[in-house]
């Protein structure tokens, strides 16, 4: 089998790659990065030892595909993951549209024309943002809890957001390119015959991921709280009672390896896959977690809402785990635990890896 895979040197491509060449003998790995992000360059210089051969391109240019080999699969983990990607006066939104929807599509026709098949990582911000801010909550242990009791919306579970959750706009411009991404997959793939498989993922974590607020808050919060540096709840009155669910990317290996081994037929090709509600914690917890580990750190209140931020955002993986049995095997403690043991023998990272 030969696999190519975007964004390979980004955490969630690398830590893929990574777990793909552990568990697949006989796997060609191959990957393209821009290296645009800061700590990208580390995972530059390990992938190769480990067989993988690293192309040094961009998906938004045709070009660049244009040099890569035939493969069998591709998988996309290459995207600017900020939600304020746009609007936060860091990028532009051309480039968040460039990057996240177009670069989709260059990969989608490398498929058309190598035969490939093609795995999307996509995300939970596909979920419309009015509907998942009138969600029925309540504050229980420092968190937004699903209130008990009375009827859940539609596409709401005990267990979380489900795939029939309300995508309707505004979801953002990431979430929006994230979500045309995906219907222009399914598209393709139905089109010209060649299998997509899309993968709505929770937030991702884990120790080496790039320390940015925007891209992991579990990591950054760590690594900010260890080294002591100024932190705050924004939002929901600067109560840190927003709450998201926690996934390590090492979890999705089985999963990729089964639905590239497999046959689609009677599959629903959009799954969610994120650590649910059992790995779930508001920022509260997060931080009384590093005051348990590291010792107490102040943190400020800012009551001021932000732009796009949410209360409770939880996905349900029932159909992953219907169709492939597939759930997390990492607990968040241990996800926690691992971040926190890389910021102790890392102290620099926020200045290496961009936060």
């Amino acid at each position: 089998m030969r696999i190519l895979i975007t964004g390979i040197c980004g955490f969630a491509g690398s830590t893929v790659a990574r777990g793909l060449v552990e568990s697949w003998p006989g796997v060609e790995l191959f990957g393209i990065e821009n290296f645009s992000r800061a700590g990208s360059e580390l995972n530059r210089r390990e992938l190769p030892a480990l067989g993988i051969k690293l192309f040094h391109g961009d998906i938004r240019v045709p070009s660049d595909l244009a040099a890569l080999p035939k493969v069998d699969w591709v998988i996309d983990a290459a995207a600017n993951p900020s939600v304020l990607a746009g609007v936060d006066g860091a990028s532009s939104s051309r480039q968040v549209v460039e990057h996240n929807l177009l670069g989709t599509v260059n990969l989608l026709e490398f498929c058309r024309a190598h035969g490939a098949s093609f795995i999307l990582l996509s995300t939970s911000r596909v979920y419309s943002i009015p509907a998942l801010s009138a969600l029925p909550l309540e504050t229980r242990d420092q968190a937004f809890q699903l209130a008990p009791g009375g009827p859940l919306p539609a596409g709401v579970s005990a267990e979380g957001i489900t795939e029939s959750f309300s995508t309707a706009p505004p979801v953002s411009l990431y979430g929006s390119t994230k979500l045309a991404s995906e219907q222009l997959a399914l598209e393709y793939g139905e089109t010209f015959g060649f299998a997509v498989w899309i993968n709505r993922c929770g937030v991702l974590a884990g120790a080496g991921q790039f320390g940015r607020a925007d891209q992991g808050i579990f990591s950054f919060w760590i690594h900010s709280h260890r080294r002591r540096r100024p932190l705050k709840f924004i939002g929901f009155e600067g109560r840190g009672f927003q709450v998201r669910d926690c996934l390590h990317p090492r979890d999705l290996v089985p999963l990729l390896i089964r639905q590239m081994r497999e046959a689609p037929a009677g599959r629903q090709p959009v799954q969610n896959v994120s650590g649910g509600r059992r790995n779930s914690m508001s920022l509260a917890q997060l931080h009384a977690w590093c005051d348990a580990r590291f010792g107490p750190c102040p943190v400020q209140a800012d009551p001021a809402p932000r732009r796009f931020d949410l209360p409770w955002v939880v996905l349900d993986s029932s159909l992953a785990r219907k169709q492939w049995e597939w759930e997390p095997t990492t607990t968040l403690e241990a996800v926690l635990t691992e971040i926190a043991a890389h910021a102790e023998a890392h102290p620099d990272w926020l200045e290496i890896s961009g936060g």
